[in-house]
């Protein structure tokens, strides 16, 4: 038997390719929208992929199913409560089917979404208990699935929450062993929980211990708990959920369509219109010298999850990247079906040799001199801190204003206009999507803080001394 978990750092997001050698039967369970590794996979064992299973409509990224439908032919299995505009086969509680030897036994667990279901997977050799668990978003290494994400289709999240209750105590903790593996769909970073843990794979005995949500408490407690403090979700998860339900172009269709050169003049004319200019360069480059009134998203960080909630649906994308980085831009932006890409700038910032006029820059300012800064001027710079509510609640440098990024486009008018603003977040990644933003909407006198809070507690620190 194998099982091997693929796991996509900016996503947050784990996938699994199930195999038996001796049949060389194979499936894939919630597949990233690039599918190239598992078709590799596959072809190195010399087995042939028959079934795509998703445990549930994700909401945080545009799963591959359709991509292995068209590529292999794989049936696509849903929970039985799933509804979708493609054909598929319904995963019901309590059914089984065979992958070679192995078998994959189905439980409905709605919850996180009302459509959630498990797979228990039985190892041939061992086939009294179930070897491992594909949780999906029904549980996570230390949480469990948030059951707030469906409320703009009309479900409530106490309502939600019920049904999870029943679904971890009287459904998947039952079937399942100490021993059994625990692998869930996402790990650290994803906002589809509020406390998941650096780990990707754990026991259910691990979890029953340690994870707080799988903790003895009556229903209400529970209800009470996950559903109070979660983060923020990103105004592209309703949208991700729906997508994965309809029958839409896929990947290479996607990327054959949209990478199209596109001169400056035809860039301009598209961002008069209305476009959105994404500039993929790393933050230090595109403060450097950038097309004016472009946003910065950087290739280097969780740039899809930020680029669903800092861009628009209803506006194209026109790129501007570093040589050869065209491909991987867009195709990452398709991971979330962001597909409403126009095209790239032909020739990145070379473009601009012979336009001046239209490059912009953004002042970087180190933590040691913004000390002495705060110390010297009058007025004093206004630290803008974009974090997080929890991040800021944890620690902060006083005086500054906190306007969370996600945020920022709809709060400008608290950003003060007669005074020097410095960008400021943990270390400098979404500090320069901020300054972005703000020169894009005429707000000028903006500098980045390097390194961000890490970089000021170090300064900090040493003046101490």
């Amino acid at each position: 038997m194998i099982l091997k978990q693929y796991y996509l750092g900016c996503l947050a997001h784990a996938s699994y390719f199930i195999g038996d050698e001796a049949s060389g039967a194979a499936a894939v369970v919630d597949p990233q929208r690039d599918i190239d590794q598992y078709i590799e996979e596959a072809k190195t064992r010399n087995m042939a992929i028959g079934h795509v299973f998703l445990t549930h409509f994700h909401a945080d990224f545009a799963a591959g199913h359709l991509e292995l439908r068209d590529r292999t032919g794989a049936v696509i299995h849903l929970g039985a409560r799933a509804e979708a505009d493609y054909a598929f086969e319904r995963m019901r509680d309590g059914g089984s089917m065979n992958l070679g030897a192995i078998r994959l036994q189905f439980i409905e667990t709605p919850g996180h979404s009302p459509e959630s279901v498990c797979i228990l997977v039985f190892d041939p050799e061992k086939e009294a208990a179930p070897y491992a668990a594909l949780t999906g978003d029904t549980l996570f290494i230390g949480d469990v699935g948030r059951p707030d994400l469906r409320a703009a289709l009309g479900w409530k999240a106490a309502d939600l929450a019920d049904l999870l209750y029943d679904s971890l105590h009287g459904k998947l903790l039952p079937a399942t062993v100490d021993e059994t593996l625990v692998y869930p769909a996402h790990g650290a970073g994803s906002l589809c929980g509020k406390n998941l843990s650096t780990d990707t794979v754990s026991t259910m005995g691990e979890q029953e211990k340690f994870n707080y949500a799988l903790q003895p408490m009556d229903r209400d407690t529970f209800t009470r708990l996950i559903t109070t403090d979660q983060p923020e979700a990103p105004a592209y998860f309703t949208y991700d959920a729906v997508f994965n339900a309809k029958e839409h172009d896929t990947l290479d269709h996607l990327l054959k369509r949209n990478l199209n050169p596109l001169s400056l003049d035809e860039v301009l004319n598209r961002a008069g219109a209305g476009g959105q200019v994404l500039d993929t360069r790393d933050a230090a480059e595109y403060e450097g010298a950038h097309l004016k009134g472009s946003i910065n998203i950087g290739l280097g960080g969780q740039y899809a999850s930020w680029a669903g909630t800092l861009l628009r649906r209803d506006r194209p994308i026109v790129l501007v990247t570093e040589s050869g980085a065209e491909e991987e831009s867009a195709l990452r932006l398709g991971r979330i079906g962001f597909d409403h890409i126009a095209g790239y700038l032909d020739g990145g910032m070379h473009a601009l040799a012979d336009r001046p006029d239209l490059v912009g820059r953004t002042d970087r300012i180190t933590a040691a001199t913004l000390e002495d800064r705060l110390d010297r001027d009058d007025p004093p710079p206004v630290i803008l801190d974009i974090r997080s509510g929890s991040e800021r609640t944890e620690k902060h440098i006083p005086g500054s204003l906190h306007v969370p990024l996600n945020h920022l486009e709809q709060r400008l008018e608290e950003i003060p206009g007669d005074a020097t603003v410095i960008v400021q977040c943990a270390g400098g990644y979404r500090s320069a999507m901020a300054a972005s933003i703000l020169k894009r909407h005429g707000i000028d006198d903006v500098m980045d803080l390097v390194g961000g809070l890490s970089a000021w507690e170090a300064v900090r620190r040493e003046s101490a001394h």
